[in-house]
């Protein structure tokens, strides 16, 4: 037999015996528990987000899933985490529209590439956000918090806490000719914390995140940032109604390393699907004013992808610049 063909077999069979832990693995996944890293801190509609998809993950698997929130640099921190983590899919990351899509244009030399490092398993959306201010704030309505900014430039304080509540305060100063003063936070609980006390004036809130402020009366909202009211508070505005055309949405979804094997991913995309259909969850995420389909991998490729083009666009019209 020619020495080339024994050469080839025999590279062959080593190609094949190296593929049979990645085989292995992946055909027992998952087979230990699951880390889902939340880059923000408790209360936001990620971790609320993770929470749900996480307990029904466990529930089919029969293995423990764990929410880890490791907050701070709008998200960068957290996303880190899973980029430099081993890529066997028991990492995995909750995304957001600040780390795969806003952070992009927002943040200079940005230490990862959403589309390059990340392989998306998942998404799921958000209606908007609200803009908040307290029960007692002397502006009832949208106009009359524009018309106050007005008389007093720079006097009206925001706090934001990721790439994406940073963005609909400076969109909306730049369409109603306003100026505004941003407070960075290193969580949202820290910023409702400080709106509720009065240190600062307003704060735009994903409409999960809000949902138990809005019921328990702390805050109140002036108007949404979807194009059109949304169906828990149909008495709230929509900011389109006073300045037409406005409309900032964002979502949420996961991601794992893009080096984990297409089995485990395609696993992934599977379990979370199957969480989405559950109807405690479908009950959930309509409280918390999220949408979801049944999205296949390519899907939610496209779907992140097309959110990536938009917050630039957004970026660009707040003239918020990469910092």
């Amino acid at each position: 037999m020619p020495k080339i063909a024994v050469d080839r077999r025999s590279a062959l069979a080593l190609i094949g015996a190296a593929l049979l832990p990645v085989r292995a693995q992946a055909a027992s996944y998952p087979s230990r528990p699951i880390k889902i890293i939340v880059p923000f801190g408790p209360g936001g509609s990620g971790d609320i987000s993770a929470r749900l998809i996480g307990k029904q993950i466990e529930e089919k698997t029969k293995q423990a899933v764990v929410v880890d929130n490791r907050p701070g640099a709008n998200g960068i921190i957290g996303t880190m985490a899973v980029k430099t983590a081993e890529p066997d899919g028991y990492t995995v990351l909750l995304i957001t529209t600040s780390t795969h899509a806003a952070n992009v244009s927002l943040v200079r030399n940005l230490s990862y590439d959403p589309a390059r490092d990340f392989t998306v398993v998942g998404v799921f959306r958000s209606s908007g956000s609200y803009l908040m201010v307290r029960p007692e704030a002397p502006w009832r309505d949208l106009p009359a918090f524009v018309a106050a900014a007005k008389v007093a430039p720079g006097k009206l304080v925001y706090g934001y806490f990721n790439a994406s509540s940073r963005t609909p305060p400076e969109y909306l100063s730049r369409l109603a000719g306003i100026e505004l003063q941003g407070v960075p936070y290193r969580a949202i609980a820290n910023a409702i914390a400080d709106l509720i006390s009065g240190e600062i004036h307003c704060l735009f809130m994903d409409t999960t995140a809000s949902n138990q402020y809005l019921q328990s009366h702390q805050l109140r909202p002036l108007a949404i940032t979807s194009l059109t009211r949304a169906r828990a508070t149909p008495d709230v505005p929509a900011i389109a109604e006073t300045f037409p055309g406005f409309q900032l949405t964002g979502f949420l979804g996961m991601a794992v390393s893009s080096a984990t094997p297409r089995d485990i991913v395609v696993q992934l995309n599977g379990l979370i699907n199957e969480a989405l259909t559950v109807p405690e969850v479908r009950r959930r995420m309509g409280e918390f004013g999220l949408s979801y389909d049944i999205t296949d991998l390519a899907a939610c490729e496209a779907e992140v992808r097309a959110e990536r083009e938009r917050w630039t666009e957004y970026t660009r019209v707040a003239g918020i610049q990469p910092e």
